[in-house]
């Protein structure tokens, strides 16, 4: 049998494995592993195993996984999440649709802080579901907006996605999450035109809130400051060269839970949680990662990417065409599969190609995880809406996926301008490497 037969049976073995719900990190390992061991032998798939793993554990670039996460962690379980909300309420609460644009900008929020799409649509939920329905707010735009905006977190930094995309693909962290600045910006832009546009058409979905006193808004601000001021620290900490991802990741830890001991928010049992769930995260992450680190040799082997991108210069189609169908590739994929399994899969095969032809990998990776946010909203998987489902149990699952139809729509603007102006993700990262 030859690799290339051998590796389609692999693809199509993995498939069904998560099809069947396997756990992503043991489904590629196993194929990965017998994969190496029929094209390589049983030693070679073994002293594979034994390096990655190695290699990848005591990865110091990894460190910020961890570290981002238990940032995030800290906040949400201190109230410092809630902070930013109100903030962001006191600011556009009081106009048509301002409830669910608050919760858009404070879902912004805090995906700077978490760097992740489900914590970020489970913790927004919890704040601000309460409130729109106290309101009256349409169900269909207040599930819409919550899960729409959580996928912020998979774009604005610090980016889960921007990492395991950085290290798949050897790749800077650090420019990568300024890469992501801008079009996050964007995103959440449209977001809230999407929120304003619908509330003109359909003016009862969404109701004014309650006017807020200029006191009342210095107040909400005031409390929010510190954690602006966390965000503005790393974020900027990067921007300025003055240290890296790593660094910016700890000085963040550092900076949070110091303002929390200080505000007395920050409990022994509060910090113990906090860290447990970090630990669990960065478990998974780390599992797939290491799988990835089977799956992608089995794959070269198998000599896929090259029968590939062969395959693609012969249909003779220019850099911005053979991008398109990659992307599209993606948004499919996005229907069914999880969003780092779908990295660890179609990475190998696909950044050979982009790269080939003179495509920034930069620029790439911004809009990889730019689809990557569409398929957590798409049917029929759609986990950030399945999440929103938990915390609002009585509202239907048809209605929270028809709420997502106009920020879905905005992904895809967002896409065709980045697509456009490449430089509204390259102008950040080239500032710094200039």
């Amino acid at each position: 049998m030859t690799g290339t037969a051998t590796g389609l049976i692999g693809i199509a073995a993995l498939m069904i494995l998560l099809m069947l719900r396997i756990p992503v990190a043991f489904a590629m390992f196993l194929v990965g592993f017998l994969g190496i061991s029929a094209l390589n032998g049983m030693s070679s798939a073994f002293n594979l195993l034994a390096s990655e793993s190695f290699t990848l554990a005591s990865s110091p670039e990894l460190v910020v996984i961890p570290l981002f996460i238990l940032m995030g962690n800290i906040t949400a379980a201190t109230g410092m999440s809630r902070q930013l909300y109100d903030a962001a309420y006191a600011l556009v609460g009081s106009i048509r649709g301002g409830l669910a644009s608050a919760t858009i900008i404070g879902c912004g929020g805090f995906a700077a802080l978490s760097g992740s799409s489900v914590a970020s649509a489970l913790t927004m939920g919890q704040v601000a579901l309460d409130q729109m329905d106290r309101f009256k707010y349409s169900q269909r735009l207040s599930t819409g907006a919550v899960a729409a905006g959580g996928t912020l977190g998979i774009l604005i930094p610090p980016s889960t996605g921007f990492v395991i995309y950085a290290i798949l693909t050897e790749q800077s962290i650090g420019r990568l999450f300024l890469a992501g600045v801008l079009p996050g910006i964007l995103l959440l832009t449209l977001f809230v035109l999407a929120i304003t546009l619908i509330c003109i058409i359909r003016p009862e979905f969404g109701p004014p809130g309650p006017r807020t006193s200029l006191p009342e808004k210095t107040l909400a601000f005031l409390k929010a400051v510190p954690i602006l001021g966390v965000i503005a620290l790393t974020i900027g900490g990067i921007y300025g060269g003055f240290f890296s991802p790593v660094e910016a990741s700890a000085v963040g830890a550092g900076a949070v839970m110091l303002i929390t001991l200080f505000r007395r928010t920050l409990t022994l049992r509060i910090f113990i949680e906090a860290l447990r769930g970090s630990v669990v995260t960065t478990a998974t992450v780390m599992l797939i990662l290491i799988a990835a680190h089977m799956i992608n040799p089995f794959l070269a082997l198998s000599h896929i990417p090259t029968a590939v991108g062969l395959f693609i210069d012969g249909l003779g189609l220019g850099p911005m065409a053979v991008l398109s169908i990659i992307l599209l590739i993606y948004l499919v994929l996005g229907t069914f599969l999880e969003g780092f399994a779908m990295l660890v899969l179609t990475l190998p095969i696909f950044f050979p190609i982009v790269t080939g032809m003179g495509i920034d990998p930069i620029w790439f990776g911004v809009l990889v995880v730019l689809t990557l946010e569409m398929g957590l909203i798409s049917p029929p998987v759609g986990l950030n809406v399945f999440i929103v489902k938990s915390v609002a149990p009585k509202v239907p699952l048809s209605e929270i996926f028809l709420g997502v139809i106009p920020f879905w729509i905005m992904m895809l603007v967002t896409i065709i301008i980045l697509m456009s102006f490449p430089q509204i993700a390259l102008m950040l990262p080239n500032a710094m490497k200039n």
